[in-house]
């Protein structure tokens, strides 16, 4: 009889309290995980669109372009190769905490942009800027505050004409990437 009792019984409070505090460790883990993994989706925006401006200034600069001056019959000109002007930041100012959307012609309207054929139609959480240091040298940046407290989350991919060729940084520069 004493037996069946003891087969019959549940679990003790120690163990059920056991059972709750592995629970309650394993979510604590899976929370910070997820906001990990969001933070990370979010500052992937930057680091693509970023590479999207990179190949955008190189070809760009690829393209010829000719003096627009009339020529002469059997005159001669040489074809150029030149980087695209400073292209404005686009939207004017850095989206805190939330996802918004350029207006179209911020981007179409804008000379740099324009040459570059770069825009977003999608919401961002960065704004983007294309600046020409040198005849030969620019940096595009990509300016955020994904959690809204005013510490900046800046990335940076600079560029550089050498030889006739565009040769873009090996990684993107990033400060307060996580903020």
């Amino acid at each position: 009889m004493i037996r069946r009792l003891r087969q019959q019984r549940g679990f003790t409070l120690v163990e059920l309290m056991i059972v709750v505090a592995i629970i309650g460790i394993l979510a604590a883990l899976a929370v910070y995980g997820v906001q990990r993994y969001l933070v990370s989706a979010k500052t992937a925006e930057a680091r693509e669109a970023l590479g999207r401006i990179g190949k955008d200034a190189t070809s760009a600069y690829q393209r010829e372009s000719m003096a627009g001056t009339v020529l002469d019959p059997g005159g001669v000109t040489g074809a150029t190769h030149n980087l695209c002007p400073n292209a404005a930041k686009v939207p004017g100012t850095t989206p805190k905490k939330q996802k918004v959307v350029a207006a179209s012609d911020a981007w179409s309207g804008d000379a740099g942009w324009a040459c570059l054929k770069f825009s977003m139609a999608d919401p961002q959480y960065y704004s983007y800027q294309y600046t020409l240091t040198d005849a030969a040298n620019f940096n595009a940046q990509a300016h955020g505050d994904l959690d809204g407290d005013d510490t900046p989350s800046l990335f940076e991919l600079a560029g550089r004409v050498t030889d006739g060729t565009v040769r873009l940084a090996p990684t993107i520069a990033e400060t307060n990437p996580d903020e």
